[in-house]
């Protein structure tokens, strides 16, 4: 049914910088998903941690990492949603990329660019809220820190879902779970957000945390926490649908303009 959408999440550890023994875990995991999956989402940099040694691991867009996410969303006839670092024209980007059953790609690159570990100094930020059509749904495609900024993901253009992938580390897991429900019920709108387990190259501890929350900020999934696993679940449009419709607040929003610089 087109107003419903099963999707999959991976939250999991991340061999730190290593882009093809990442590859190779995915597959694993992949090849154990039910056929009905339609969305797939992995954490942030999904094939080589979070990492500033961009040099190394550093990709275009018809690189490996690509090249894979567009063969397994084709082999499997089903979207994925990750984000890879990507140079492009002499700049890099954190970019969240969704690929169609198709092979075809839209992107969007992290706008909040996190400064407590100097990611802007490496990274160009973007400038652009992204909305992706996919099977009926309005989908905003998010990364990480824009978690922390809710402006930015305002639901004024009628999203149906929000999506966050994250390496949000342990240490500040309290308000990642707390802003994934606040993002909810402020738009009206599910919220997925995937993080991943695991110590990465930094010594830094994740504890994952990764939740789907519904239109009224209620969890509705069971993902364990710390553990590396597979976790599907459908949505349902009609019954966000209904919930606009009951608790119009979105009618009641206030209006200014967002600055996209």
């Amino acid at each position: 049914m087109e107003n419903n959408l099963k999707i999959a999440v991976i939250q999991t550890d991340i061999i730190w910088e290593s882009p093809s023994d990442n590859l190779k875990a995915y597959d694993r995991k992949i090849s154990k998903l039910d056929s009905s999956v339609e969305l797939l989402v992995l954490p942030e940099m999904f094939a080589t941690g979070f990492t500033m040694n961009t040099g190394k691991v550093k990709q275009s867009m018809d690189g490996e990492i690509l090249t894979w996410i567009k063969v397994t969303a084709i082999n499997n006839e089903f979207a994925i949603y990750g984000s890879v670092i990507i140079e492009e024209d002499n700049k890099l980007y954190n970019r969240a990329i969704f690929v169609f059953p198709d092979g075809e790609i839209e992107y969007y690159d992290k706008k909040h660019l996190f400064t407590l570990v100097g990611e802007e100094k490496l990274f160009s930020a973007g400038n652009i809220r992204k909305i992706i059509t996919y099977k009926g749904w309005r989908i905003m495609p998010q990364v990480c820190y824009d978690l922390r900024f809710p402006t930015w993901s305002r639901n004024d253009l009628n999203y149906d879902l929000l999506i966050y992938i994250a390496s949000w580390p342990e240490r500040r897991s309290y308000a990642w779970q707390t802003l994934l429900k606040a993002r909810a019920i402020e738009n009206m709108s599910y919220v997925i957000g995937i993080n991943r387990v695991g110590i990465d190259g930094n010594n830094i501890a994740y504890s994952g945390d990764s939740a789907v929350i519904d239109s009224m900020g209620k969890e509705v999934s069971e993902i364990p926490k710390y553990k590396d696993c597979i976790y599907s679940l459908t949505l349902n449009k009609n019954e966000q649908d209904k919930n606009r419709k009951k608790f119009a607040f979105l009618d009641d929003k206030d209006n200014f303009e967002i600055n996209m610089l």
